[in-house]
């Protein structure tokens, strides 16, 4: 089981974050995109990342508006596992703009 993070250090992680907030429970970041189908192409890039890490985030999808939410269900809270995926959505939000 990974190890979860401090509070302070989930506070210093999201300050490496664009965009990212939350605390030891888990960390979450809303983005728009351009239109629906830019934010579904974002969702399937984020599913092909998450599948190579075996670690899934939850996302709500609203038109064009994505929820993304990491925590490591299995630890009870928020790992570095969850700030590695949320750097890789970042990556990926700003590969599609």
């Amino acid at each position: 089981m990974a190890d979860l993070l401090t509070a302070e250090a989930v506070r210093d992680e999201l300050g490496g974050l664009t965009g990212w907030s939350g605390d030891g429970t888990g960390i979450s970041r809303t983005v728009e995109l351009s239109s629906f189908p830019a934010a579904i192409a974002v969702v399937d890039r984020v599913a092909g990342t998450a599948e190579e890490v075996d670690h899934h985030p939850d996302i709500d999808i609203r038109w064009r508006t994505l929820t993304f939410r990491c925590v490591t269900h299995s630890a009870g809270g928020v790992t570095h596992r969850d700030i590695d995926l949320a750097r890789q959505i970042d990556e990926i939000i700003r590969s599609a703009r």
